[in-house]
């Protein structure tokens, strides 16, 4: 595409999956685009994530359910949940939001916001990547969820029932069935879920970086440089960076863990807090299991891919700056020999990584404008559904940007929808500093 049919320049803070689409979208609605990271694109929370598209998580996180669970999943040594303790006086108003997130009406429009995010999440990556020519990326391989206890029965009905009502075709699997369908499993797993239309990519990270190279391809650049601030002017917006100064028309925050920060420096004040994530590559066993399996009793979740079996889980909240927690991976390590038939490959050999996912106490993502300073968009804030919402949310984002109406109903992400959020304020005024 020519410089002269481009319409304006555009600049993107964020060179993950959902910086990357939504450049790339920005591209086919005919702006010039610009990308900052202060990393490689895919080198943040991309890099390591689970690797499939999780349509079937339209539940919020904050629920009464996962309320009553949560005691036992932060005291159990191996269990999902961890809350640092030098870091949970910092962690309080957080949880304080996340608790009233749980009630039963929020939990409700939690669930439709991110059951339409979900629905429409396949076919916005088959348009993205059906324009790049790389529908080889995402595979129809299914997944599975499986219970090792008996005892999980009713859950497992419960749960099959609940995704039925919301469109979802899924299958019981036990006994001779479950071992067809998953023969790399343990034989002490006891029954499961099947989600035929499920869908995973070969590599999350060399994914990312196929679009990045199909971006330049098509005339964009891609900076190494850290956003640190960002200036509505008269027309358009000023980043500052840690390698000078861009000047734009309009600018989009998809920088993940670090996007609250932008939006302070704005005068939003953003609950987001940072899940830290662990995951376990192991390198020569990528043929170990057919499709993605997911544990509903050990919360982690093994995927097949290009680069290996990798193995993911844990919800750690504890900020930006903490060093990763050693036992973390032992933890992947059990959880992953217990759940395989063939546990070869768990020892050192294992790549081990961890990453940060942004998330909001209500569990969806903020995809919006800037109350005062219509420039300035936000696409971030995903939690465990970054790669599962990043074309669509591209593609959301895009759209209104381009003056169109988009796709789906965007208020549920709206950026104001926090008390507190102090956007107001900085209507008449300029910028903080």
């Amino acid at each position: 595409m020519s410089e002269a049919v481009y319409r304006d320049r555009v600049a993107v803070a964020g060179a993950g999956v959902v910086g990357m689409t939504t450049a790339l979208a920005l591209q086919r609605q005919g702006f010039a685009v610009t990308v900052l990271d202060s990393r490689a694109p895919g080198e943040g929370a991309s890099y390591g994530n689970a690797g499939f598209l999780a349509t079937e998580l339209i539940d919020p996180l904050s629920t009464p359910t996962t309320l009553r669970l949560a005691p036992r999943l932060w005291l159990d040594p191996h269990g999902a949940l961890a809350l640092p303790l030098r870091y949970l006086p910092r962690l309080v108003p957080w949880l304080a939001r996340f608790i009233a997130a749980a009630r039963p009406a929020r939990v409700t429009q939690g669930r439709r916001a991110l059951a339409a995010l979900n629905g429409a999440a396949v076919d916005a990556w088959r348009r993205c990547l059906a324009d790049l020519d790389a529908e080889d990326e995402l595979v129809p391989s299914g997944y599975l969820l499986v219970w090792e206890s008996s005892e999980g029965r009713q859950a497992a009905k419960a749960q099959m029932a609940h995704v039925r009502h919301w469109g979802y075709e899924v299958e019981w699997l036990e006994g001779k069935a479950l071992r067809d369908r998953e023969p790399g499993l343990s034989g002490e797993v006891s029954h499961g879920l099947f989600f035929p239309g499920g869908h995973q990519v070969r590599d999350p990270y060399a994914l990312v970086r196929r679009l990045a190279e199909a971006f330049r391809a098509r005339g964009g650049e891609i900076r190494q440089a850290n956003v640190v601030r960002l200036e509505p002017r008269d027309r358009g917006v000023r980043l500052h960076t840690d390698q000078g100064e861009l000047d734009v028309a309009q600018a989009v925050v998809a920088a993940g863990a670090w996007s609250h920060r932008l939006a302070a420096g704005l005068g939003l004040s953003i609950p987001l807090e940072t899940e830290r994530g662990y995951h376990l590559t192991l390198p020569e066993r990528g043929q170990a299991l057919r499709q993605p399996v997911g544990s509903a009793e050990r919360r982690c979740v093994m995927t097949p891919m290009a680069c290996g079996l990798r193995v993911v889980g844990f919800t750690e909240l504890g900020g930006l700056s903490l060093s990763p927690v050693k036992r973390r991976y032992m933890s992947l390590r059990r959880h992953a020999g217990a759940l395989l038939h063939d546990a070869a490959g768990l020892d050192d050999s294992a790549e081990e990584w961890m990453g940060f996912r942004p998330t909001l106490p209500d569990s969806l993502p903020v995809i919006d404008a800037h109350p005062a300073y219509p420039a300035v968009h936000f696409a971030f804030g995903h939690q465990h559904l970054g790669l599962t919402q990043a074309a669509i949310t591209a593609e959301l984002v895009a759209a209104r940007m381009a003056g169109e109406v988009p796709s789906l109903d965007l208020a549920p992400y709206r950026v104001t929808r926090f008390p507190g959020h102090r956007g107001e304020a900085h209507k008449a005024g300029r910028c903080p500093a």
